[in-house]
């Protein structure tokens, strides 16, 4: 089954649901190691490319490490979409401490929350992925880009080399320059930041960019706590089958006797 799909930026194109050879993907170590797997994923399941929004690809072939996050995080659920439908079924930990039950939640992934690329946000992403905001605390300007694949395919790397400054190299790999800042300095700038500047300036990110909110609101079916939780994204996003059978494993190994 294909279908056109129309991502948060403009991009257009025809895309299908996953067969049985896409399983290779989801299961190839070195691809999830190098976070090359969602780029390969989606090349396999995108058929054609209709509009390229801001994008300029060479020869109209699709690059997928140029697309930005939120593209590439929309057309994924479309995928997951056309291949098993929209109910997506997922559990999660109650986060009350006194209660830690286990809580079963059921979404339809179309009516995800999806922001757009504003007109402004399009226009200083195809001017050289710029933007400009000031900090309030620092009070210095700072230029900053939005993630594309290839960004993606470095944040494992930051993660792995910085475990206990993840996001202070978030930060400075994100920001480009600051005035009055020496590009030498730029990283010490960062560490030195207020958490106030930090927040900010995660929140200016999500502000210009574009995407799907995938904070979810659930309630804990023995202590009603409502929470908020992460669209949970593993390998039974993909293979939800699998996902069940090892949930039902858990249960009848952790049952009584």
């Amino acid at each position: 089954m294909a279908d056109i799909i129309s991502c948060p930026s403009g991009l257009t194109g025809r895309i299908r649901g996953m067969k049985v050879r896409e399983e290779r993907v989801l299961s190839d170590r070195k691809l999830a190691k190098s976070g090359g797997q969602v780029s390969e994923l989606l090349s396999a399941c995108w058929e054609e490319l209709l509009e390229a929004g801001p994008y300029v690809f060479s020869d109209g072939k699709m690059d997928w490490g140029r697309v930005l996050q939120g593209d590439r995080f929309f057309a994924l659920l479309q995928v997951r979409v056309l291949t098993y439908g929209p109910e997506y079924v997922f559990a999660v930990p109650c986060q009350n401490a006194a209660c830690r039950a286990r809580i079963d939640w059921e979404l339809d992934l179309t009516q995800l929350p999806v922001r757009v690329l504003s007109g402004d946000s399009r226009e200083s992403f195809v001017s050289g992925n710029r933007f400009e905001t000031t900090l309030p605390d620092a009070g210095k300007r700072v230029r900053f880009k939005l993630l594309t694949g290839e960004d993606e395919r470095r944040l494992p790397q930051l993660q792995r080399t910085a475990p206990e400054k993840l996001l202070s190299s978030v930060l400075a790999y994100r920001v480009l320059d600051v005035d009055g800042v020496d590009a030498r300095d730029k990283r010490r700038f960062i560490e030195d930041l207020t958490l106030r500047d930090a927040d900010y300036l995660v929140d200016e990110f999500d502000r210009v960019d574009c995407g799907v909110d995938t904070t979810l609101e659930v309630e804990c079916p023995e202590c009603f706590l409502r929470q908020e939780v992460e669209l949970p994204f593993d390998r039974g996003f993909f293979l939800p089958g699998q996902a069940r059978t090892a949930r039902r494993r858990e249960r009848s190994t952790s049952s009584p006797t």
